[in-house]
């Protein structure tokens, strides 16, 4: 839902992009995309990496997770835009943690990366994007 804003005669618009990040290629093409919407639509940007579990045992992956959102941050910054990071380590999946954090925070757009994958893959495991593509409550942007 875009909020218009009266500022004299010119009018702001201001939005909320989410983009769903994983440290992958197509994750950092989303970023990047982030960047000109940002730009494009004076939007305000939530860069979120989903974790199901986050115990002692997966301190590593939680570290590689960090790392790539002070890079998301940085990759902002450098543009001269701002961008809040968050962690999300809720017990649920990727695909229904971005869903769920769109709804809580009113996003406007999400845009994620999508990863090749067989028709079998798809079938046993599932996919991430495909889920938030089919629950969002918002327009979804995909990636390559």
């Amino acid at each position: 839902m875009y909020t218009p804003r009266m500022s004299g005669k010119q009018m702001e618009v201001l939005m909320k992009i989410l983009v769903g990040y994983d440290g992958s290629n197509s994750a950092r093409e989303a970023l990047h995309l982030a960047v000109k919407h940002a730009k494009a639509f004076g939007a305000d940007v939530e860069v979120v990496t989903s974790m199901l579990k986050g115990g002692e045992g997966q301190r590593e992956e939680i570290q590689d997770a960090e790392g790539g959102l002070a890079y998301a941050e940085e990759l902002f910054k450098e543009k001269g835009l701002a961008c809040n990071t968050h962690l999300l380590i809720r017990g649920l999946s990727p695909g229904e943690d971005i869903v769920q954090f769109a709804e809580e925070k009113k996003v406007d757009e999400i845009i994620m990366g999508v990863k090749r994958r067989s028709k079998v893959s798809k079938i046993l495991m599932g996919s991430t994007a495909q889920y938030v593509i089919l629950k969002a409550p918002c327009p979804v942007v995909t990636v390559k």
